[in-house]
């Protein structure tokens, strides 16, 4: 669903927001008082965010699994599976999974990673797994606010250009929770995207988003993306901030016609049909669930995160640490 405008435009919240805004706020502050966080036996690191949508956590969680288990750990990832069916049924999730059942998200990351994902709303419960079945670290896919699951290390993840929007809490602005509760988070992750105009500012770690091949979901062997620059493509995202990605291929060279569609949307085959023959090129967490009904003319565009050498040696030494 796309925000209101008012998010993010600068324009003024209405009345009506900004009154049940206030009663968000006070409704978070009384669960936060009320509930008792859950310690488990391995270190737990949350990747999140204090905004609605997406910033980037998928990509980020993705890099610091393959970084932890090139550094010789077993993670697992605990995650809630947003938007799948049978969503009180807990599950494991591999990459063969349906993600009408897995999710969208813990598809992606098993299928890149291979690690052991869990999926279940109950957190502490999906991290106990993890560690029943080996893992000696569990990564948090989203969760910042899921405060009943006790977390050793916490990674904010910002969008470089909206940033925290209006500053209001939802519904008047886009925040979960206070931009003050930014101070607490251990490691604050600026998603830059392609942007190489933005900047990290003081105390935050640049993420940029690489795409260096595109995979035909049809089979056959990757393509550089700079195979289709100077061509027009259709351009699919059902993505937190669609404009990201469309952003990655307009700097790519490409002529995108745009195809938005809400976070975590459900696809059929006539979602895909656009009335003219052009190459389709999709992010990965939308070609995980159009697998079913894409032909020779569908493409997925994978990103990887990078960030500076410096973040992962101080990641590592605080894990490290914990784990003594």
């Amino acid at each position: 669903m796309k925000p209101p405008a008012y998010w993010f435009d600068g324009s003024r919240p209405p009345l009506h927001a900004r009154l049940l805004a206030r009663l968000y706020g006070a409704a978070t502050r009384l669960r936060l008082k009320l509930l008792r966080p859950r310690k488990v036996a391995r270190p737990v690191v949350v990747i999140g965010n204090l905004i609605a949508g997406g910033s980037g956590k998928t990509p980020l969680t993705i890099a610091v699994v393959e970084r932890l288990r090139a550094e010789g750990w077993t993670p697992g990832v605990a995650s809630r599976g947003y938007g799948r069916e049978q969503a009180g049924t807990p599950r494991w999730v591999e990459a063969t999974t349906d993600p009408r059942l897995g999710g969208d998200e813990p598809v992606l990351i098993a299928a890149r990673t291979g690690a052991f994902v869990r999926v279940d709303k109950d957190r502490v419960r999906a991290a106990r797994k993890l560690i029943e079945a080996g893992c000696d670290v569990v990564v948090c896919d989203d969760g910042l606010q899921h405060y009943r699951l006790r977390r050793d290390l916490e990674i904010e993840v910002i969008d470089g250009r909206r940033r925290y929007g209006n500053g209001w809490l939802i519904p008047a602005g886009p925040m979960r929770e206070p931009a003050a509760r930014s101070a607490g988070c251990d490691f604050r992750v600026l998603n830059t995207g392609v942007d190489d105009a933005l900047e990290a500012g003081f105390g935050e770690w640049p993420m940029r988003l690489q795409t260096g091949r595109v995979l035909p979901l049809a089979g056959g062997r990757p393509l550089p993306l700079s195979a289709f620059a100077g061509q027009r493509v259709h351009a699919v995202a059902g993505i937190g901030h669609p404009e990201r990605f469309f952003d990655t291929l307009r700097e790519a060279g490409i002529a995108v016609v745009p195809h938005a569609f809400d976070d975590h949307h459900r696809y059929s085959a006539e979602d895909l049909q656009f009335g003219s023959d052009l190459p389709v090129l999709m992010t990965e967490k939308d070609a995980v669930k159009c697998m079913r009904f894409v032909g020779e003319r569908h493409f997925s565009v994978p990103v990887s995160a990078q960030l500076p050498e410096a973040f992962w040696i101080a990641l590592l030494d605080r894990l490290r640490a914990l784990a003594r």
